[in-house]
């Protein structure tokens, strides 16, 4: 559960990151594939080469749904409903994956962020992203 202080370090950090939305975005998805080249099958249509286009938009559409959880963390179910509904029932994306681009996502942060990236940041970027992908998940049970 994320304390207030947690939404606090979030809300602040969100501002620096939404800014760089398609290039966050696009780096994890792109971390996503190498470390974990099995989820790539989800992007049959993309070009998947690092710079991709396809990628950096698709990026920024997982940026975006994140803005949107950040403007929403009290209620995170209700903000995330559609996102969820559409990879559990329409994409059928095996939910693990929402874990995998979280711990990559992180990664990105940490690079781009650099001393900012505290580990008081990093613990409640943790809960957010893993709350994230929990309520993703929540169709699949």
């Amino acid at each position: 559960m994320l304390t207030a202080d947690d939404k606090k370090l979030i809300s602040q950090i969100w501002t620096k990151v939404a800014e760089h939305g398609g290039e966050f975005g696009g780096e994890a998805l792109e971390r996503m594939f190498i470390t974990y080249p099995q989820t790539k099958t989800y992007f049959p249509h993309f070009d998947l080469h690092v710079g991709s286009e396809q990628v950096r938009g698709h990026g920024k559409k997982v940026v975006n749904a994140l803005s949107n959880a950040v403007k929403n963390l009290d209620n995170l179910s209700q903000a995330l409903a559609e996102l969820s509904n559409l990879h559990a029932y329409n994409l059928r994306v095996d939910p693990v994956n929402f874990k995998l681009l979280s711990q990559c996502f992180q990664v990105v942060l940490a690079v781009h962020l650099g001393k900012e990236y505290t580990p008081e940041v990093h613990a409640a970027y943790d809960k957010f992203l893993s709350a994230v992908a929990s309520v993703l998940a929540e169709k699949y049970r």
